[in-house]
């Protein structure tokens, strides 16, 4: 799980640790406006439990916003001030898509690396996955 690896983040417990925090960071601050989270550092979550544990605390936290969502949400705007100095405007619904591609993106490389260790990888496909209920 810590084993450094070509890609992504640098290894698959680095790599669930920052789809945790990213998903959480978009929705939590960006989306609800809610104070920024002071991301702990990665070495406080050094195994898999650990890991699964802060998952399971922020999902709690993000659940009831991404469950209440409406189409009326897609449009909202947001406009933040970039590092560099740009003002930059985001439809809502971009954001929550952007969201979903970056898990499916890191579910991508976690699947090339469980294979490399001789794991059966999980998919990528958002069906059958509960997402109406």
């Amino acid at each position: 799980m810590l084993k450094a690896r070509i890609g992504g983040v640098g290894g698959i417990l680095k790599t669930l640790f920052h789809i945790t925090y990213w998903e959480y960071s978009w929705i939590n601050s960006v989306l609800q406006g809610k104070a920024a989270f002071e991301q702990e550092p990665f070495e406080a979550h050094r195994s898999l439990r650990q890991v699964r544990d802060l998952s399971i605390q922020l999902h709690a936290e993000v659940e009831p916003f991404v469950t209440s969502w409406t189409s009326e949400m897609e449009r909202n705007e947001l406009t933040i001030l970039r590092d560099n100095g740009e003002w930059i405007t985001y439809k809502h619904g971009e954001i929550m898509r952007h969201v979903i591609a970056h898990e499916i993106h890191h579910i991508g490389q976690l699947s090339v690396w469980a294979r490399e260790i001789g794991r059966e990888p999980i998919t990528a496909n958002l069906l059958r996955r509960g997402l109406f209920d």
